[in-house]
């Protein structure tokens, strides 16, 4: 890895991403490895969880880990001390930190004064361990990842980030409908068409969700207004009329299109009511898989890692 941490699905190469993925797969039909015996990893989450939360605990628990987590209430990032502060006093008690955060700066500061491995479990910008999952579980229901086509219907917020990162490192052709206020961000979509420039993936953005969804293989969408944004959810609502993925819209795919969503879901709004449930959706299995690629992210990121920081073992490609 080009660092210690996992902050940004940048962090990674493709032959790492292809690496993990297959990782992640094989751990999902074998027992889990005991990578993290007598290693601590602290959980730091200034936002409520239920699927990182519970993935990471029984990852770290089925590895042979202990975790501790750590509220915003009891840690207080920024406020309490300042972030700077916690990573050092953190590196010295623990084998690694998993942070879920409002602020990107704040895993990056977290990352830069820590001296042990830093995952992003979720920020403003991106949610790599989502991304990450996600492609697993597109590669365990099509048998590849090179070549198909991702839909994305929505608002351009980290998961979508994340997503257009992954899929570019290999070779997914990724397209997303947002409304102009909300399309993805700049920097990252410049990231994105680098590493698309190298796998052959190809990048549509547009505002027209039946032009993004148009023989795709994969449609996905996440909720219009995210933690943090409640005030701003009735704009949003009137902004993404016309987003919603709905059977209507499903039609316009392949026949075989499986539909996903991160969860938690908003029926009615983003997602058509039912559609969880429907015979394309793959969003249980799809939550499940943050369990096995989390298992597999953590025990290679940690395998043979001391408090120092040093000897971090790079993934290994799938080929």
């Amino acid at each position: 890895m080009k660092t210690k941490d996992l902050i940004s699905v940048a962090d990674l190469s493709t032959a790492e991403t292809e690496g993990i993925i297959a990782k992640a797969l094989e751990m999902k039909r074998e027992v889990a490895p005991q990578s993290l015996s007598n290693k601590v990893l602290a959980l730091i989450f200034e936002k409520p969880s239920l699927r990182t939360r519970v993935s990471f605990e029984v990852a770290i628990h089925q590895l042979g880990g202990y975790s501790l987590y750590l509220s915003s209430d009891e840690v207080g990032l920024g406020k309490r001390e300042p972030v700077s502060d916690v990573a050092q006093v953190l590196s010295r008690y623990v084998d690694g930190i998993i942070a879920r955060t409002f602020s990107h700066q704040t895993l990056q500061t977290l990352a830069r004064y820590s001296s042990v491995p830093v995952i992003n479990a979720l920020s403003d910008l991106e949610h790599p361990c989502q991304a990450l999952a996600d492609m697993v579980t597109i590669c365990e229901k099509k048998g590849r990842l090179r070549g198909l086509t991702l839909a994305f219907i929505g608002d351009g917020n980290n998961v979508a980030h994340s997503l257009l990162l992954a899929a570019s490192l290999t070779g997914v052709n990724f397209h997303i409908a947002s409304p102009l206020s909300y399309k993805v961000k700049q920097e990252i979509l410049q990231t994105a068409e680098g590493f698309a420039a190298r796998s052959g993936g190809r990048i549509i953005l547009t505002e027209d969700p039946r032009q993004a969804a148009k023989d795709a293989d994969i449609i996905y969408t996440d909720v219009w207004a995210s933690m943090g944004q409640e005030a701003e959810a009735e704009q949003r609502r009137i902004a993404f009329a016309g987003y919603q993925v709905d059977i209507d819209l499903l039609s316009l795919a392949k026949k075989d299109v499986i539909f996903m969503h991160p969860m938690p879901a908003h029926h009615g709004e983003e997602v058509a009511v039912g559609l969880l449930d429907s015979p394309c959706s793959v969003v249980f299995d799809q939550a499940e898989n943050r369990l096995h690629l989390q298992k597999a992210l953590l025990a290679e990121m940690f395998l043979g890692v001391g408090r120092d920081g040093e000897q971090v073992v790079s993934f290994k490609s799938a080929s």
